[in-house]
């Protein structure tokens, strides 16, 4: 069998070289270009079995390319790479017909497997382009919805995939994560952005509330019986035992609307635990999309800060921004709240902070008042810790009031080092010596307690 031509199209010479000798050595016969007027000419000639395109080649865009080209070879598949690695990026490739879309950086290997695959894939003929309303409504509506992280990435794959198709989906993430800004972004860049988005947040309203948007009542239609658009059901896992079985009889007799679901508990172990009807799990669980929490994901933080800055100065607020130290410090919490925590936090600064440009010491003093403010106290970090001993140690000092050799002070004092050691070294991405300086503490001394709490091993 002859050897399949890659058509390459990329303007970073390195780029192209590295790309160019990797699928030389799976086998594949290779013409690279940085120009896209040479790239339009081979596909026109008939040469090339996969195109493998950055998104931009000097200022022209390959997705006002891709239309035409595709008129001429409709069976000719197309793997976009982009270092904007956004959202509408990756949508912007579904709609136009690519075969995948790849964000840098990439692992070498993948973009093979993808040139393979793609080579045995049936051809994709239509082209649709997005339109500027779509684009308007993801920018709106799906602010926090960015970030440049792997895991986001993946996100924007599996959005890129749905969005067109009428697939049921299930979104699952922790609380604040943006479940309901993935739906709306499938809805909004997909097939059904013409109909309604119409969202009900399962765990806020009483079941006969349920039951009537949903099912509807006294003879008007529910929200399952509209034709077209989208349902997003948030919360289904506390969906009620008998609108579950509602539900499941609708889906299997097809209501019209595109479902997406949402849950932050997990569906399966519910299943088991029998709270949740198994028929309806997998009717629900067609295509899943896991929104990862923000601990996950910290690189997209300062860019999410930003972006809620902009928001604060869209809704009137001044103008400000964000010194390094207060990104650092952004960076370095753990956000159990995830995004929605971030963006209250990002807005509070944006009204309360006097000065233009936020630091270090306005995000810590917003930090230690939210804490404050999530334990009902406001006596400061000292009376926390007091509340803490009260909670978990008082009963080890009753037992231990007649015993001669306690341990519970020495194991208070490792349980506070520990997490305090912790900190220091991811504040100073593992730097030991930087993490001692932190805490006033002697670079060896450090040492020792990281061996002796255990620390090395995590």
């Amino acid at each position: 069998m002859a050897e399949k031509t890659v058509l390459l199209a990329e303007d970073d010479a390195s780029i192209r070289l590295i790309v160019n000798q990797t699928l030389v050595a799976a086998g594949y016969e290779v013409r690279a270009t940085s120009s896209p007027e040479a790239l339009e000419r081979w596909v026109r000639n008939g040469e090339g079995d996969v195109v493998v395109t950055d998104v931009y080649l000097g200022d022209a865009s390959i997705f006002d390319l891709i239309p035409s080209l595709k008129l001429a070879r409709p069976e000719l598949p197309f793997i976009v790479m982009s270092g904007q690695n956004t959202i509408l990026t990756a949508a912007s490739a579904a709609q136009h017909g690519a075969f995948d879309y790849l964000p840098k950086p990439f692992d070498i290997d993948m973009l093979s497997g993808l040139v393979q695959r793609a080579l045995k894939s049936q051809p994709k003929v239509s082209a649709r382009s997005i339109n500027p309303e779509s684009q308007k409504a993801i920018s709106d509506a799906g602010l926090p919805l960015i970030g440049r992280s792997d895991a986001m990435q993946e996100v924007y794959r599996i959005i890129a995939k749905v969005m067109n198709t009428d697939l049921t989906v299930l979104i699952e993430g922790e609380s604040g994560t943006g479940k309901e800004l993935a739906a709306r972004a499938i809805h909004q860049l997909g097939d059904a952005k013409d109909g309604k988005f119409v969202a009900l947040d399962l765990a806020a309203l009483p079941a006969s509330e349920i039951n009537r948007q949903l099912f509807g009542a006294n003879g008007e239609q529910g929200a399952v019986h509209q034709k077209g658009g989208t349902l997003y059901l948030d919360e289904i896992g506390d969906l009620p035992a008998e609108a579950q079985t509602q539900l499941v009889k609708l889906m299997r007799d097809s209501s019209g609307a595109r479902i997406i679901a949402s849950t932050r508990r997990n569906l399966g172990r519910l299943v088991d635990d029998g709270k949740f009807r198994e028929d309806l799990y997998y009717r629900l669980n067609v295509v899943r999309l896991t929104m990862p929490p923000l601990r996950l994901r910290k690189e997209d933080i300062p860019e999410l800060a930003r972006a809620f800055l902009i928001r604060a100065q869209r809704q009137g607020l001044a103008a400000k921004s964000f010194d390094k130290s207060a990104l650092d410090l952004l960076t370095a919490y753990d956000w159990p709240g995830n995004v929605r925590e971030l963006e209250n936090l990002v807005l509070r600064l944006a009204v309360l902070c006097p000065d233009e440009t936020i630091t270090l010491r306005d995000v810590e003093r917003e930090l230690r008042a939210g804490a404050s403010e999530q334990k009902g106290s406001s006596a400061g970090f000292e009376k926390d810790i007091e509340t803490l001993l009260h909670r978990y140690i008082m009963g080890d000092l009753i037992a231990s009031g007649e015993e001669d050799d306690s341990s519970v002070y020495s194991s208070v004092i490792d349980q506070v080092e520990r997490p305090l050691i912790r900190l220091a070294l991811s504040v100073t991405a593992g730097n030991k010596v930087k993490a001692a300086q932190l805490l006033g503490m002697n670079r060896n001394t450090l040492r020792a307690k990281i061996n002796a709490l255990g620390i090395a091993e995590d």
